[in-house]
């Protein structure tokens, strides 16, 4: 064999040796493929297996979630980031009727919300007062809790009620005596209208003061029943400028010569909604009450404004003033600082104001004269407030 032969016969050895070397390693290789795909196929089903627990896991915990949502006594709505409603359960439903998902918030709540807030309350066109609690969620968006609150009002209004009436029960003696005091009177200047022979002149004098012993009788005994009803706010829309009006043309006649009487309405067209017979009687009292402490020549101002949808109402008089020691015992049934009054005109009119979700303060010192202010809800303001209140606001929940 020539030398060409043997180096053509070493290079194919040389050849046939890295094929086999060549083919060895692609076979671990391959082996080891193999070996990691199916290491990455167990790991895969094992993936999967736990996605797919996980996924049974969370529908059963939505399932729970929604069973206890729908269990839940109040109404619940869940709302995104843009007010817009994502879940709500069936007591809201009830509350509020349908409402779709993705449907604003904001109008479900104008359509549903009455005609004014009650005492921190949201009161539906149905009449429900409703209890709203708020909580932020993570991300965004929130949860809000409705609980109908109605019979807790109603409950609570007969709880007032019985006690004004036990205060009833308390004062009865004094009551007596505040009757039998002008009745004892009037049958004193009766007995001697019967004796006769008196001349005409006598005789008319008798009688004015028999009438006007019989009229104090009747405005104790009205001022009593209307203490004792403690009558709350009905749905009558009360313009304040009306109102002011009325209570003027009561209270004008009250007014001694000389006397001034004015009225500055910077109400702005505001309402408010109350039973007008007793809010108007309860304010006329505190307009009498100080014409007749101005005096003749005397100066007494109503002033009437609105903010924070409140209607504030403020009867400035130049009298005597009131003394700090008296400023919360004037209000008390019975208490009077002045000769034939009853004791009850401002009993009256704080329970009045109280029964329209009101505040009454007075504010004065001897020889400055005295200022009374009432504060009512705004009957405008307690819609818009009962609409933004359910639309908008953000009360935590405890």
């Amino acid at each position: 064999m020539n030398a060409s032969a043997e180096q053509r016969a070493s290079e194919l050895e040389r050849a046939f040796a890295l094929f086999n070397d060549t083919s060895r390693v692609l076979a671990e290789s391959y082996r080891e493929l193999e070996q990691q795909v199916a290491l990455l196929r167990t790991q895969l089903a094992a993936a999967d297996a736990a996605r797919e627990r996980e996924s049974q896991a969370r529908a059963r915990l939505a399932e729970r979630l929604h069973g206890l949502l729908e269990a839940l006594p109040g109404g619940v709505v869940v709302l995104d980031g843009d007010g817009r409603v994502q879940e709500c359960n069936a007591g809201a439903r009830e509350l509020f009727g349908p409402m779709s998902p993705g449907e604003p918030w904001p109008a479900i709540a104008a359509r549903a919300v009455g005609a004014g807030a009650d005492g921190g309350t949201l009161r539906l066109a149905d009449g429900r007062s409703l209890a709203l609690s708020t909580r932020r969620l993570p991300g965004g968006g929130e949860v809000r809790l409705f609980t109908d609150v109605s019979e807790a009002r109603a409950l609570q209004a007969k709880l007032e009620r019985r006690e004004r009436l036990s205060a009833m029960g308390e004062m009865s003696a004094r009551l007596a005596h505040q009757l039998r005091t002008p009745l004892a009177a009037a049958l004193l200047y009766a007995s001697r209208l019967a004796e006769g022979g008196l001349d005409a002149t006598t005789a008319q004098r008798l009688g004015g003061r028999i009438q006007a012993r019989l009229r104090h009788l009747e405005r104790l005994i009205a001022d009593m029943l209307a203490f004792a009803r403690g009558d709350g706010a009905g749905a009558e829309r009360i313009a304040v400028d009306a109102l002011l009006d009325e209570i003027v043309r009561a209270a004008e006649p009250q007014r001694a010569p000389g006397a001034r009487l004015e009225c500055a309405d910077a109400s702005g067209g505001a309402a408010l909604r109350g039973q007008r017979e007793l809010l108007a009687s309860a304010l006329t009292n505190l307009v009498v009450n100080a014409l007749q402490a101005a005096g003749a020549g005397g100066f007494v101002r109503i002033e009437a404004g609105r903010a924070d949808g409140r209607v504030r109402i403020a009867i400035r008089d130049d009298g005597p003033g009131i003394p700090a020691e008296l400023a919360e015992r004037i209000f008390e049934p019975f208490f009077t600082t002045r000769s034939g009054g009853t004791g009850l005109g401002l009993a009256v009119a704080r329970a009045v104001v109280a029964a329209h979700d009101g505040e009454i303060a007075v504010h004065g010192a001897p020889g400055a004269g005295a200022t009374f202010t009432v504060s009512l809800p705004e009957a405008d303001a307690g819609r818009a407030l009962s609409a933004a209140a359910v639309a908008n606001t953000r009360t935590p929940m405890p």
